[in-house]
């Protein structure tokens, strides 16, 4: 069975966040005051494998050994099976 896996990956709360502040001063100079600008990446891909259990250890052994820094970052995993 396929899955279609989701990584929402963004930086913890209180961590200064240098793209978002760079989106927020642009968007001020183009007359938009907003607040709270965060950003995140999202990460995409499709694992084969019979029990979902299986792929959230896999994807969480990726996010603590490669796609995260946890020490900074936090992620959320989202897996769907493929339709």
């Amino acid at each position: 069975m396929k899955f279609n896996v989701e990584v929402r990956i963004k930086l913890k709360r209180g961590m200064l966040n240098p793209e978002a502040a760079t989106i927020q001063r642009a968007l001020a100079l183009l007359g938009y005051e907003v607040e709270n600008t965060n950003t995140m990446d999202i990460i995409t891909f499709t694992m084969e494998e019979d029990d979902e259990r299986k792929v959230k250890e896999e994807v969480e052994d990726m996010c603590q050994r490669l796609l995260c820094n946890p020490v900074i970052h936090d992620y959320q995993i989202n897996i769907k099976p493929e339709d």
